[in-house]
């Protein structure tokens, strides 16, 4: 069983950064494939970033590339998504997952086992 906790959301003016935490519970924790979603009012959840156990393997959504940064702390049990030049599109409820069933990750919700409860970014124009 894993349980997560995000935080760091915020409200944010074009152009500004914000860092993303989610802390993770659970003893299994580091064999877990972590992935970051979002989703704005009206639309489908949809694949923000996702970084392998391991942290060989790290994909981004065309949108968020060159902007957006996963990175792990194991230490700390901790994933984070950086996110730096921040748009008004990029305004959503942003939600970690983990997943057990592919070291890898994916792209997709149904790739994932477990969620946190989401954290809103607000970004101003």
């Amino acid at each position: 069983q894993v349980q997560l906790v995000e935080s760091g959301g915020g409200l944010v003016q074009a152009g500004g950064s914000l860092r993303l935490s989610c802390a993770a519970s659970g003893r299994t924790f580091s064999t877990y494939a972590m992935g970051w979603f979002r989703q704005a009012p009206g639309k489908e959840r949809e694949f923000v970033a996702a970084r392998s156990w391991s942290g060989g393997s790290k994909i981004y959504a065309d949108s968020v590339k060159g902007r957006f940064t996963i990175s792990r702390d194991s230490a700390k049990n901790t994933v984070y998504l950086q996110m730096n030049s921040l748009k008004p599109e990029d305004t959503a409820v942003y939600y970690c997952a983990a997943s057990g069933k592919s070291g890898i990750g994916g792209t997709s919700p149904s790739d994932y086992d477990y969620w946190g409860q989401g954290t809103q970014v607000t970004v101003s124009s």
